[in-house]
This record gives structure tokens, C-alpha cells and sequence, in this order.
């Protein structure tokens, strides 16, 4: 089964982290996992996409169909409007409603989950660096593509031991943010 997943934002806010995350826990979980990024011409501050691909066979095209993707997760407005139609009618999309602006014709295309990320590390988590793993737990516990525990064990294995208590309450957070969001709190 194959699950394919878009995380978007602009240069510097650490998307790439989350994908490359997803990616990693999917190949220590016995699949295969690929993140692919793009870039716009500017690196901080322009338009950025990563597309995550988790499958249990051997993935020979290393880019997610458009129109096919299952959830798109957004932390910026120019990126949501440039990256939205690669997800599929009825598929998820989580916007920080701060800084990304679905339609009203957005809200009855996709399943449209408004979640303040940017907000929930900053203000709750006490870290903004840390919004890459809540972005990451919201994505995984919307999707459940992943084993949590595997999911948190390869996050923590990838940034310093330093902010390890500071990632798992991020996590906690994005979690129970998306639990509430979905109602199955």
C-alpha cells in the first residue's frame, strides 16, 4: 500500500526535517520510504515542497502523482496555493490558519483541518524550531502511516540529545492537537 504525503512552507522552516523523518521510520519499519524536495528560486522565504512516499514494495518513481497525494500539511499561504492541487478530491489538508487562507470551494474540495502549528511550538512548546515535529505528529496520527513509537524513536535520532525533551512534547502536542481537531479526542 502505498501513502504518499506533501509538507509545504517556505525555505527555513524545517519541512525538509519532517519528510526526511517519515521517510527513515518507514525504511527501520521493513519499506520503503523517499522524500523528495523542490525548491523555488529563493531558498528562505520561498515557496518549498516535500513530498514523502511510503510503500511496502520497492518505489521506482522517485515524485508523487499530482492529484494523487492523501495529505498535504501547510505553514505557508504562497506554498498551500501553489501545492493544493496535488492532493486528491477528498483527501486531507492541515493549514496553520494563521498564515495559510483555504476557500470556501478549498473546504468542500478536501477534508481541511486548521491546526495553529506555528503558534503550538512557538507559544506552548516554548521552541519555533520545534514545528517540524509537530507538523510531523499531526500528519502521523491523521494518517497513522507509522508505528508512533518507531515514528518519536526516529525522530529523536535525528536532532541532539539536548532538545530530546523539548521534541517529545512537541510531539505530544501536535498529537493531541490533531486528535482534537478530528474529534476522536
Amino acid at each position: 500500500m502505498r501513502d504518499t504525503l506533501r509538507f509545504t512552507g517556505v525555505g527555513g522552516q524545517g519541512v525538509l526535517l519532517a519528510g526526511e523523518i517519515m521517510a527513515a521510520c518507514k525504511i527501520k519499519n521493513g519499506g520503503y520510504g523517499l522524500k523528495t524536495a523542490t525548491y523555488t528560486s529563493q531558498v528562505r522565504g520561498g515557496a518549498t515542497v516535500v513530498d514523502i512516499t511510503l510503500d511496502d514494495e520497492e518505489i521506482r518513481y522517485p515524485y508523487a502523482n499530482e492529484g494523487e497525494i492523501d495529505f498535504m500539511l501547510s505553514v505557508a499561504d504562497v506554498s498551500y496555493q501553489q501545492f493544493k492541487n496535488g492532493v486528491k478530491p477528498g483527501g486531507i489538508i492541515v493549514v496553520d490558519p494563521n498564515l495559510v487562507h483555504a476557500t470556501d470551494e478549498d473546504k468542500k474540495k478536501w477534508n481541511i483541518y486548521e491546526i495553529p502549528i506555528i503558534t503550538i511550538a512557538k507559544e506552548e512548546v516554548g521552541n519555533v524550531i520545534t514545528q517540524s515535529v509537530v507538523a510531523l505528529a499531526i500528519a502521523n496520527t491523521m494518517t497513522k502511516v507509522l508505528p508512533e513509537e518507531l515514528l518519536v524513536e526516529t525522530m529523536l535520532s535525528k536532532v541532539p540529545a539536548k532538545v530530546h525533551e523539548v521534541n517529545k512534547k512537541a510531539y505530544a502536542l501536535g498529537k493531541d492537537y490533531a486528535l482534537d481537531a478530528m474529534g476522536t479526542k
